[in-house]
């Protein structure tokens, strides 16, 4: 990996791409000195607003972007380049076992194994027929293009590799937290053609046959690298991202045939776009807002907090008695009156309550003298039905009837609502 991003960068800078000068480096070539660019991107901007001005920034960054793909590949020296030097077969299937084990697992999504293989097979094999001498920066997206002077520039080419051009163009449209509306995808979509066309004439034709298909494998990477970023290690950032590329799959799964080409990841696909844990939440200013959640730890595990808070309480219910094990009880809920009041008359489940409704009270008091806007309590059992939906229920109650109008609290029961749908 050493040296990879002298020998990019040198080359980028050589045939005038916006890339920032190496000032000093180590013996090793382990440690870099940068050019600084300012600490404003393009993901920034656009978050903020899709103006105009914005809007030219993008149409900057496509013409910058063929120009990478055909001039920057040439003469390249691709022995820096790490950790692939090429787009081939066993890299594309990391990227679909990072979306198999990172996001379709965690959220047991229904599948064929042998079904899913030739799927994914099928997909390899489609996006390997693609043209492929161009250099892919691999992680082209707004994240990674600083504005500096009031031009774009471009950071965090060290995944690149020798492959095909839809990869790069397939990230920029369709990243997820940049929510580009359909309309302006589209304008973007035809101005690279546009200067594919003028830089390799008649390569345009052959770019559309495979674009859809890259589409979707650039989608299947990120929800897997979401997965692992939020689901994993709890990074609210790739949590916040899952939402709107969730969004973005409901919105191909509409449009393209990706049911006749691929079926069993058309049916995991179907099964992502009815997920409504990760729906972002509108705390409102000014006022604390405490998110009460019922979970099952087998079936979905801990809920996931889409607020820069990262998380808070987790309560695990699995030591209070069951009454999943009394075949009388089974088929009701923690709502319930047979459960209910098969709770009221266990001392370890009231004592449990007690001392948890001290531990939630010392934190809701003091974040409302310090003006915070958010906490999560969470309360987990083996099945989500019965133990933490009565918990959860009666924490809810606790806090409205003694903060009323000082807390707004947002109660769900995640794997009761899962069965209802």
């Amino acid at each position: 990996m050493a040296g990879f991003q002298l020998a990019f960068s040198n080359h980028f800078k050589k045939i005038g791409l916006p890339v920032p000068q190496i000032l000093a480096h180590d013996e090793t070539m382990q440690y870099f000195l940068l050019q600084d660019l300012g600490d404003t991107h393009l993901l920034t901007l656009v978050i903020d607003g899709l103006t105009e001005k914005v809007k030219d920034y993008y149409r900057q960054v496509i013409n910058d972007l063929v120009r990478f793909q055909t001039k920057g590949i040439k003469g390249l020296d691709m022995k820096a380049a790490y950790p692939v030097k090429t787009f081939d077969k066993r890299s594309v299937f990391w990227d679909l076992n990072y979306f198999k084990y990172y996001f379709v697992k965690p959220h047991e999504l229904l599948f064929d194994e042998g079904e899913l293989e030739n799927d994914f097979n099928a997909l390899a094999n489609r996006l390997l027929e693609a043209d492929s001498g161009f250099f892919q920066y691999r992680d082209f997206q707004a994240r990674n293009i600083m504005i500096y002077n009031e031009h774009p520039w471009y950071i965090d080419f060290q995944g690149g590799r020798k492959g095909p051009l839809q990869y790069d163009l397939a990230s920029l449209l369709y990243q997820a937290r940049a929510g580009l509306p359909q309309s302006f995808r589209d304008e973007l979509y035809r101005l690279y053609l546009e200067h594919l066309e003028k830089a390799i004439p008649g390569q345009a034709k052959k770019f559309e046959k495979y674009f859809a298909d890259f589409i979707y494998f650039r989608l299947m990477q990120v929800l897997g690298a979401y997965g692992f970023r939020g689901l994993i290690q709890r990074k609210s950032h790739f949590l916040k991202s899952i939402p709107p590329a969730i969004g973005n799959l409901k919105q191909l799964n509409d449009t393209s045939s990706v049911e006749k080409k691929y079926p069993e990841l058309y049916r995991i696909f179907m099964q992502i776009t009815q997920l409504n844990q990760y729906e972002e939440q509108d705390i409102p200013a000014g006022k604390l807002t405490v998110s009460i959640n019922s979970f099952s730890y087998k079936k979905t595990g801990y809920p996931a907090d889409t607020t820069e808070n990262g998380g808070g309480f987790v309560f695990d219910c699995r030591a209070l008695p069951n009454p999943g094990r009394i075949k009388e009880l089974q088929d009701f809920t923690g709502l319930e009156r047979p459960v209910i009041e098969y709770f009221q008359d266990k001392s370890e489940v009231n004592r449990f309550m007690t001392e948890t409704f001290k531990i939630v009270k010392q934190s809701i008091e003091s974040y409302l003298e310090r003006g915070f806007t958010h906490l999560q309590v969470d309360f987990g059992c083996t099945g989500g039905k019965h133990r933490s939906v009565y918990c959860a229920r009666q924490l809810s109650d606790f806090i409205n009837m003694k903060y009323n109008a000082l807390v707004e609290v947002r109660l769900r029961h995640i794997d009761l609502e899962k069965e209802k749908n």
